[in-house]
């Protein structure tokens, strides 16, 4: 028995990356239907499985760049050091989801990226996660800038990305606004 969280695609690897492939705007690269362990009380998704899905939808990601369990073994990984998870709709035992996931903006050392969660047959978004990740040299405990190959496909995906708008809910403050 497994004593740890786990994602659908531990143990698949790191997907080969074509150069010359387009980069689809935004990325597609994770669908689940809503498992029974994820309703709680009120017979909906509960909070914490929302962002399950979202840290799903990150490994996923992970693994489209490159980033696997021989890449996680070798010392470095993608850290996430805050989310901004927006909670829009509820959604039910199997009910279908899909996620997009946006890159915002990047550097050597930091991702900043944009997730939606959609019901695959009505399209409508159930949430929104914005992540800022910093890769990190598990060693030490620090950042340290991705390896080149990493920062090409990163700028490769970036540029596919340029494109679209930036979704309304990013960067967007949380409180109690008093008239």
């Amino acid at each position: 028995m497994n004593d740890r969280i786990t994602t659908p695609y531990e143990g698949s690897g790191a997907r080969p990356w074509d150069p010359h492939a387009p980069i689809p705007a935004p990325l597609v690269l994770h669908r689940t239907l809503v498992r029974a362990e994820w309703v709680d009380y009120n017979a909906h998704m509960s909070e914490s499985s929302y962002l399950l899905v979202v840290g799903d939808n990150s490994d996923a990601f992970f693994r489209y760049l490159g980033i696997a369990e021989d890449y996680r073994a070798g010392g470095h990984s993608l850290f996430t050091v805050e989310t901004h998870l927006c909670h829009l709709r509820e959604v039910v035992r199997d009910d279908p989801i899909e996620l997009t996931l946006q890159l915002l903006d990047h550097d050597a050392k930091r991702l900043h990226v944009f997730h939606a969660m959609r019901h695959a047959r009505t399209d409508e978004t159930i949430a929104t996660a914005e992540q800022m990740l910093l890769h990190v040299d598990t060693a030490t405990g620090r950042t340290a800038p991705m390896p080149s190959y990493l920062t090409e496909r990163v700028a490769a995906i970036a540029a596919a990305h340029g494109a679209l708008p930036t979704p309304e809910a990013v960067g967007r403050p949380m409180g109690i606004r008093h008239r």
